[in-house]
């Protein structure tokens, strides 16, 4: 097998509103070029993105609005670097919003639909040429763990993005059994070599990568949210992680319940003591004792301070609808074993405090653990208001404290927008020296 890769120079500087297609079909033929069957054209972004009119003013204060609205969510950043998810699913620095190749004070965005574009590009050089080519709209692209930047597939049309060899055998006669070749970005990095920056070669065609799959475009390269285990930073995982109150019916992995109490047990705690205890409960009979006992200290203590039973039938019907639908509750709790005796009350007030505030940090690292396997949760006070109905119906000694409850299940379709920046200056302190 033989590839070729022949750049297309010459292609004029492209306007909002160009005919990209007859830019390229003319530049082919100043080449002393031409399109055969099974080819496939390399064309920038850059080009599309100007003929589309995706071409914006850059703010006087910089750049960082326009990508804040490409982005649908941060994964990560550090100083003015921000790599985001952008609609179609792209993670990339910036959002796609690039002012190299334009005019000097524009920026270009990413095309609205990247795949379209390459199939509507695709069906005017087919009508020009008569020649059957595949067409894939490329971007640069930096990539986790490695140094440099890459030319990737950012829209495809006559080609497979994807060539599944799961099934098939390699050179030795072993079933392959994970492989999936990503043959439009392989394109991409492929015209890569002679189109650089600088070079004024935003088109090549590539001859000889032609495959026999079905073809696909280049959306399909974007790996699903249930795929990804590396999808968001660490500390955009701490803002990322919301309060999920409605859960799909989706079954909980034991796996993932026990890597997050996991991650629960390496919070800080007083005098190197692990003093909590997370005890799931499923959909069943405990379920059903647990929240039948709680519902009746809630209502004899709301009763008591007079609290109306409309109020009351208000309050238990929201905490049965999250506590009660879950797919887990875990309700974590702690114990005072290990503490110091102290004989006066401020020092051993401060003991059980220590002991508290453990088991809040505990059930932090828990809810980010969850968070990160793609699981939502959502605390909520209820048992510390019925501490011994609590313990009866899970059978616990009397030693625990129960602090609270956490709702645990995977995200329904309506998840909580990310959240919006908070203004921190209320929240912090720094003293001069």
């Amino acid at each position: 097998m033989t590839v070729e890769i022949l750049p297309v120079p010459g292609i004029p500087e492209i306007e909002p509103g160009d005919d990209v297609a007859a830019a390229i079909d003319a530049g082919i033929g100043r080449a002393g070029l031409d399109l055969r069957d099974d080819d496939v054209l390399a064309v920038t972004q850059k080009i599309v993105s100007k003929a589309e009119g995706r071409v914006v003013p850059e703010p006087a204060g910089g750049r960082a609005d326009v990508v804040a609205g490409e982005a649908e969510r941060v994964v990560a950043r550090r100083d003015d670097l921000v790599i985001v998810q952008t609609r179609h699913g792209f993670v990339c620095a910036n959002a796609g919003v690039d002012a190299s190749n334009v005019a000097e004070g524009f920026l270009t965005l990413l095309p609205e639909d990247p795949d379209a574009s390459a199939a509507r590009l695709r069906a005017s050089l087919a009508a020009r040429s008569g020649a059957d080519v595949a067409v894939v709209v490329t971007d640069t692209f930096g990539r986790a763990w490695r140094r440099g930047l890459v030319n990737v597939a950012i829209g495809a049309a006559g080609l497979p993005s994807l060539v599944d060899l799961r099934g098939t055998k390699d050179a030795g006669g072993r079933v392959l059994e994970a492989t999936v070749v990503a043959l439009a970005d392989e394109v991409a990095a492929a015209s890569g070599l002679v189109m650089g920056k600088a070079d004024g070669v935003p088109v090549a065609i590539v001859r000889g990568a032609a495959a026999s799959a079905p073809p696909l475009p280049a959306a399909e390269l974007v790996r699903p949210p249930e795929e990804d285990l590396f999808r968001e930073s660490p500390l955009q995982a701490i803002h990322a992680r919301r309060s999920i109150r409605r859960f799909t019916g989706d079954e909980v992995p034991r796996e993932a319940l026990t890597e997050a109490v996991a991650a629960a047990c390496t919070a800080p705690a007083p005098h190197h003591t692990r003093p909590w205890l997370f005890v799931m409960v499923e959909p069943g009979p405990l379920r059903t004792r647990l929240l039948a006992a709680m519902a009746e200290a809630w209502r004899d203590d709301l009763t008591g301070d007079g609290t109306g039973d409309a109020v009351i039938a208000r309050r238990l019907a929201k905490s049965d609808a999250l506590l009660g639908e879950a797919p887990v509750l875990c309700v974590p709790c702690v114990r005072m074993r290990g503490a110091h005796a102290y004989p006066d009350d401020e020092r051993a007030d401060a003991e059980r405090e220590m002991f508290l505030l453990s088991g809040g940090a505990a059930i932090q690292s828990l809810m980010l653990a969850l968070h990160a396997q793609g699981l939502g949760s959502c605390w909520v006070s209820s048992t510390l208001f019925c501490k011994q109905e609590t313990r009866e119906a899970l059978g616990l000694g009397d030693e625990w404290i129960p602090l609270g409850s956490v709702a645990i299940g995977r995200p329904g379709p309506e998840a909580p927008p990310p959240r919006p920046p908070l203004d921190v200056s209320g929240f912090v302190r720094f003293d001069e020296p």
